[in-house]
């Protein structure tokens, strides 16, 4: 099974691809953890967000392998705690398909990636800024992971 995580946007600061990477390189072979980036649609003061939006959604859904397990980050998803998220990533790992993790751009994701997802997580009630969320993902999945392999990283 692979995780994949689908974001909008490019040229992240080099802490923010160190940190992602840092986790990525944890997780053992048989549960890769991968990024892919979408371009983010160019914002200017008369931009038409909605048409941006439209754009970057069909990008992201264009990427995504069929029969993926879409998974959207969103504000209004489920929050889970640490072992919660354990028993998802046991429960997304026995059902053996890739899961594709989706976080938009400024303005969030596409109703048409928000429609595909047969899931919502929200990291927290708060809006987190994206280059953040992608480090969180990673230490998230990667603690639960530890949790579910008896690792002790989870116990620090």
């Amino acid at each position: 099974m692979k995780l994949t995580l689908y974001a909008v946007g490019t040229k992240m600061p080099a802490w923010v691809t160190q940190g992602f990477n840092e986790y990525a390189r944890r997780f053992p072979r048989d549960l890769s953890f991968n990024l892919v980036e979408i371009c983010a649609g160019k914002r200017g003061k008369n931009a038409d967000i909605a048409r941006i939006l439209e754009k970057e959604g069909e990008q992201l859904l264009a990427a995504i392998p069929k029969g993926s397990h879409i998974v959207t980050l969103e504000v209004e998803g489920k929050p889970w705690t640490t072992p919660q998220l354990a028993q998802q990533l046991e429960r997304w790992q026995l059902d053996g398909r890739d899961v594709a993790l989706l976080v938009g751009g400024p303005e969030g994701l596409a109703p048409a990636c928000i429609k595909a997802s047969a899931q919502k997580w929200s990291l927290s009630p708060l809006t987190l800024p994206h280059p953040m969320v992608r480090i969180l993902i990673g230490e998230s999945l990667y603690r639960a992971w530890s949790i579910n392999n008896n690792h002790p990283y989870h116990r620090e």
